[in-house]
């Protein structure tokens, strides 16, 4: 699994592809930047243990339904946090 960046945070405000704020400092910051101490990871498919890495930007969830890792799934029912968290 990738590094975690400030786009897994809950805190992360994206402004445009490019560029975002921290919500809690009001920093401007990249998506890509490394997190900080205040990191509060948000719950992503990724972050799963139903998601299954298919491609570097593509995977299954639960083996069926086609889902992107950095995907949101704060609503989602199935949603378990994976061992590795």
């Amino acid at each position: 699994m990738d590094e975690l960046s400030c786009k897994d945070c809950r805190y992360f405000l994206p402004v445009d592809v490019f560029r975002g704020m921290c919500k809690l400092s009001k920093e401007k910051i990249s998506h890509d930047d490394p997190v900080c101490t205040n990191l509060e990871k948000l719950a992503k498919c990724k972050f799963c243990i139903n998601y299954t890495a298919e491609k570097d930007y593509l995977g299954k969830c639960m083996g069926t339904i086609l889902a992107f890792p950095d995907m949101t799934a704060s609503k989602c029912a199935d949603f378990q946090w994976g061992i590795q968290n």
